[in-house]
């Protein structure tokens, strides 16, 4: 097994720490090396305590490893928050022009001095530290340069000057700790949000519609950074009822359509979302979960709205959910179900959380891959909206079409779409919207709606990006499975049966309370899993303590 090194960089909201952390996860990138960034931070413009935690490795990883090689500490309360987590030989690389500590493993970093010597901004100082640590790591500056290229574009200069300071600094007054080498070639280095994006993208998204609700905020700035590049529209409206409903329209109108929020703006989307379903118009919502209820822990996360998302609107109606867990499944994912809800005309949702939202990954993407389906379109003859078809999925035509009267209604309502309270119609009209559910449950059988990992008579449950934690602690544990929940609705009961039914340990790992995925494995197979491993704490599973509880059950 491949050794695995973190950095840590940690200091205060406006110190610059998420563009170090990104700067030193890109020049690892740069080098062939597998990264997992975290991103951490409070709810504040200012102040608190941020970090980013870069781990590394020649072999790939799927989280953050918190067991720190090098710390990075922009300011003293940094040393103080992560001194329980620095491995044996560590190393402090700090900011000697703040704050001084006599021990015998730190290096000091006098930044102001250099941000006066490279004659650039006070907001680069962070930037010292990279050239700093590229020194230490024993990486050629010419990769660090062309990192800041990577991040910073046009702005990337005067970065590169106050590193080339504090580079050559550390190089006449101390000596490498390692000996990083190139050993392959850069991979695409992103957060699952902008994994989200793209996906959406390749699969011919044409409008996105939000509102800013952390941790989804992402997908709407860079969604509108690439709108030109993608020929795509995104809007910014007043709230989140005028995000759904917006959608709902432009779905009527024949775009491909997204939106995105976290638990507290899609509940404000709820009716809208029933309207979709009502209506039949494929709408896609991005959940980005984050602890709750109400406001919660705004910045940090969580996956107890599932249960919520299952049953969210008002009535009853077909839905499709899906949650990827990384960074390479929220791309494919994205991609495959607006494909998905156009195709049977239901509404949709990708189930995120901030974990994954805002981890950022480096990964091999392949458009080829994409899932694509062609929605079902009216071609001639009387055009009814709502026309009764075996398989629920009425044929599409779009206001503008010639001779076409397209009727869209929130009301119960007849195949040309005209309100009716008639009880013998109503009940057709619900059977039609519930007869896609057998046709989507076919189709979903040539997708991966359930990932399996390894073999062996004992069984890790889970779902969403505890996937990550869960991956690196199997890695130390024997004749163990993991069964990755890609499809909660449709949900795929026959093949979780299938790998669960003859397993002598089954093991629940997710982040509520609850245990909300094990409930609905119970609710639809009838295997009950009772051994379970629940963290409601607003933070991710660590590798290393979730190996010691997964050890004592297995």
């Amino acid at each position: 097994m491949a050794s695995i090194h973190t950095v840590t960089v940690g200091g205060k909201a406006g110190q610059g720490v998420k563009a170090l952390g990104e700067v030193i996860g890109e020049l690892l990138n740069e080098l062939g090396y597998y990264v997992f960034i975290l991103d951490d931070y409070p709810s504040l413009i200012t102040g608190g305590h941020n970090f980013n935690r870069i781990s590394f490795s020649e072999e790939e990883i799927h989280c953050s490893h918190k067991e720190t090689d090098i710390l990075i500490a922009l300011d003293e309360n940094t040393i103080e928050k992560h001194r329980k987590d620095l491995k044996d030989g560590y190393f402090i690389l700090y900011d000697s022009s703040e704050f001084k500590i006599e021990e015998k493993n730190a290096i000091g970093i006098p930044s102001e001095e250099f941000v006066e010597k490279a004659n650039v901004a006070q907001r680069m100082r962070n930037s010292s530290f990279a050239g700093a640590l590229c020194y230490l790591l024993g990486i050629n500056f010419e990769f660090l340069e062309k990192t800041f290229g990577v991040v910073f574009g046009d702005k990337a200069e005067p970065n590169i000057k106050i590193a080339k300071v504090a580079y050559d600094f550390t190089k006449e007054n101390y000596r490498p700790l390692l000996n990083i080498k190139k050993i392959g070639e850069r991979r695409k280095l992103i957060t699952g949000n902008i994994a989200i994006a793209e996906g959406l993208v390749a699969g011919g998204l044409e409008v996105y519609i939000a509102y800013p609700m952390t941790p989804s905020t992402s997908i709407l700035h860079y969604l509108a950074s690439k709108a030109k590049e993608y020929k795509i529209k995104v809007v910014q409206p007043e709230n989140e009822i005028a995000v759904i409903n917006m959608a709902v329209g432009c779905a009527y109108a024949g775009k491909k359509v997204a939106v995105g929020t976290s638990g507290g703006g899609f509940d404000l989307m709820q009716e809208g979302f029933s309207l979709a379903g009502m209506s039949e118009n494929p709408v896609v919502a991005i959940e980005s979960q984050r602890p709750g209820p109400s406001t919660g822990v705004p910045t940090y996360t969580s996956q107890a709205d599932l249960n919520y998302l299952l049953n969210a609107g008002h009535g009853e109606f077909p839905r499709i959910i899906v949650a990827p867990g990384t960074q390479e499944q929220a791309f494919y994912k994205a991609a495959e179900i607006l494909n998905l809800v156009w195709k049977f005309q239901v509404p949709g949702i990708l189930i995120s959380d901030k974990n994954l939202s805002e981890s950022w990954k480096n990964v091999s993407l392949n458009e080829n891959k994409i899932y694509k389906a062609k929605p079902k379109l009216f071609t001639n003859g009387e055009y009814k909206r709502y026309k009764f078809e075996e398989d629920g999925v009425s044929p599409l035509a779009f206001p503008g079409t010639k001779g076409v009267v397209v009727k869209s209604s929130s009301y119960e309502h007849d195949e040309y779409g005209i309100t009716t309270e008639e009880p013998e119609k109503i009940a057709k009209m619900q059977e039609k919207r519930f007869a896609k559910l057998k046709y989507i449950e076919k189709e979903l059988e040539n997708l991966e709606t359930v990932k399996i990992y390894g073999e062996g008579e004992n069984a890790i449950v889970t779902w969403g990006s505890s996937i990550g934690a869960v991956l690196e602690a199997a890695k130390k544990l024997n004749n163990v499975k993991i069964v990755q929940v890609l499809y909660l609705s449709p949900f795929p009961k026959k093949k979780i049966a299938q790998e669960l039914k003859e397993c002598k340990n089954v093991v629940g790992v997710e982040a509520n309370f609850l245990g909300q995925l094990c409930d609905l494995i119970f609710a639809n197979t009838g295997i009950e899993i009772n051994k379970r491993i629940l963290k409601y704490d607003s933070r991710e599973f660590a590798p290393c303590e979730l190996y010691l509880k997964l050890k004592e059950i297995i």
